[in-house]
């Protein structure tokens, strides 16, 4: 398998139809999509289902209960490296993410080894966001760039495609956090092992169907997370090759 694009759901019975086709327009034949899906109670695990059946590339892994966003990932990512992918992406499943820039993240992995899809680099933006979420988005990566030191223009950002290598070096399992502390922890491991992280601009859609998964739980989380990974005695399980990888503090 070269990639392998983690998508969680949560109640995204109106979404994962028409995103799992969308990707089959893009995704290329040694690709798969893992629908990783909590327990949705609206029956969107049994719609997952029926498309791998229908779809060849797609497959599914029941969770029995919602533990939150990073709990998801970290089972997908598992899943991925069991499987043997050479490449592990994540996205949203409520078209927030377009899917005609997973074939620009797996690109840029040509280059680098943690590739984000990023909002706020040049060329990046968002679509139809209040003010407040804007403020939000942008005040919690200025937040987490100046207390963890790092150049990353989007921290907070889910649109990510990993080697396989980051991710057996920065150990996902051993992250607690469960909404934006879980992408701004894993991408400063990655710079802390010294792996190249390169941004490419994305513009950010709100959704169109199902409800936010956003709540003040999940930006509180973030707040007093970031500075204990500043503080924490995080080491990678191993040690990136420092003659071949620079951090890219990106454009």
């Amino acid at each position: 398998m070269r990639a392998c694009v983690c998508l969680p759901t949560y109640n995204e019975r109106e979404n994962l139809e028409p995103m799992l086709r969308a990707l089959a327009g893009v995704l290329g034949p040694n690709d798969r999509v893992l629908v990783i899906d909590d327990g949705s109670p609206d029956g969107t695990g049994e719609i997952a289902e029926r498309l791998k059946t229908e779809l060849g590339f797609v497959d599914v892994l029941h969770r029995e209960q919602k533990e939150g966003l990073g709990r998801a990932y970290i089972a997908g990512f598992a899943w991925a490296l069991e499987h043997g992918a050479e490449l592990v992406l994540e996205m949203d499943c409520d078209f927030s993410h377009n899917p005609a820039d997973v074939p620009r993240l797996i690109e840029a992995a040509d280059d680098a080894d943690l590739v984000l899809g990023s909002r706020y680099v040049a060329g990046g933006g968002t679509h139809n966001w209040s003010r407040v979420r804007r403020i939000i988005s942008t005040g919690g990566s200025f937040y987490a760039r100046t207390l963890l030191h790092v150049q990353i223009r989007d921290l907070t950002g889910g649109f990510k495609c990993y080697r396989c290598e980051v991710i057996e070096a920065i150990d996902p399992g051993t992250v607690s956090a469960r909404g934006y502390a879980f992408q701004i922890e894993t991408t400063y491991r990655a710079l802390r092992a010294n792996f190249r992280v390169e941004e490419i601009p994305i513009i950010f859609s709100d959704r169109a169907a199902g409800g936010s998964k956003m709540g003040k739980r999940i930006v509180l989380e973030a707040i007093w997370k970031v500075p204990l990974m500043k503080l924490g005695r995080w080491r990678p399980r191993v040690a990136a090759d420092e003659d071949n990888r620079e951090i890219n503090s990106s454009k």
